[in-house]
């Protein structure tokens, strides 16, 4: 690997506890690529709402990411942000709102995440009005999609452009798009669109509530993707936050395994995980990756790692990393 003032301030600086792991984690990524391995991505929390698309969406145009387990929300927010971003309103002072001042925020159609507020007028209304049109274009025809091929749909026949806020590469749901990279968006009902095709549905607009594909049918696209990409490469999972987005991608290999008896499925091939959540009681967030090996996950050969920080300081730092910034 070239070396770079990035790759250079983190193997000098970066030797002891979760700085070490961050690094132990790149090299193994790194290592799985060169032996032609394959890295599926799972995505919770608000990472799209925290821009990591300036990164992940350079991971995958440079081929170190080969597809993307994530929310819902992870899925729209991208787009929101793509089409909105001028709109978007940071509070940095968010430790110290009142409930008043949430409420006035709401007021205003600004959605709070942390410090950062979307616009639901330019962002959320925006979306959803063009996939209303989607979604009931392709109930006349009979088709029947997944969440993310809606919006692909949108980035494809350049729906979108006349709407870009933002930088368009700077997106990875754009990159993704291109690249026409496997997505699985378990509970997508869960999120802001999801609610919103919901309510159509209870209206009447739409009458077909399975024209958007729905969790079961993911799960199975899931698992012949696995069952495929891995009788030719081994492949890793590299899991930023918990929750769904997580669990359900890594649970593939057990659904194979275990419940089909297809021994022949490799494990996983690599783990690891970004959380903010210290090991604990019961939580799959905080419980370590040896755990995994009990529920026919991880092998006990397979390099497992848990980077307890932030991820919006950590998943930069590896992607740049394995990219060579």
């Amino acid at each position: 690997m070239t070396e770079t003032p990035i790759t250079r301030f983190i193997e000098t600086h970066f030797r002891h506890f979760n700085a070490a792991t961050l690094v132990d984690a790149a090299r193994e990524w790194r290592a799985l690529l060169e032996r032609g391995g394959r890295m599926m991505l799972a995505m919770a929390g608000a990472m799209s709402t925290a821009e990591l698309g300036l990164s992940l969406a350079e991971m995958i145009r440079n081929g170190k990411v080969h597809a993307v387990t994530c929310t819902g929300a992870n899925l729209e927010e991208d787009v929101f942000n793509l089409v909105a971003h001028r709109h978007y309103v940071r509070v940095p002072h968010y430790r110290t709102l009142s409930p008043q001042d949430e409420l006035a925020l709401y007021e205003r159609h600004l959605s709070r995440v942390t410090d950062t507020c979307i616009p639901e007028d330019e962002a959320m209304q925006r979306i959803e009005t063009l996939l209303v049109e989607e979604w009931k274009q392709a109930e006349a025809r009979g088709e029947r999609l997944y969440p993310h091929e809606y919006i692909y749909r949108l980035v494809r026949t350049g729906k979108l452009e006349r709407y870009y806020d933002s930088d368009p590469r700077h997106s990875w749901i754009v990159a993704a798009a291109d690249a026409d990279l496997p997505i699985f968006v378990p509970g997508w009902e869960d999120s802001t669109l999801g609610n919103a095709y919901a309510a159509r549905c209870i209206r009447g607009e739409i009458r077909n509530p399975a024209t958007v594909r729905g969790g079961v049918e993911t799960l199975l696209a899931l698992a012949a993707w696995y069952q495929s990409v891995s009788k030719e490469h081994p492949v890793g999972f590299f899991q930023i936050g918990g929750g769904i987005a997580g669990d359900f991608g890594i649970c593939v290999v057990p659904l194979l395994r275990l419940d089909l008896g297809r021994k022949e499925v490799p494990l996983w091939s690599y783990f690891c995980q970004i959380s903010d959540s210290t090991t604990s009681y019961g939580s799959y967030s905080g419980a370590v990756p040896d755990e995994k090996i009990t529920w026919g996950k991880l092998g006990v050969e397979t390099p497992r790692f848990v980077i307890e920080s932030d991820a919006t300081i950590v998943a930069p730092l590896i992607f740049a990393y394995l990219l060579g910034w």
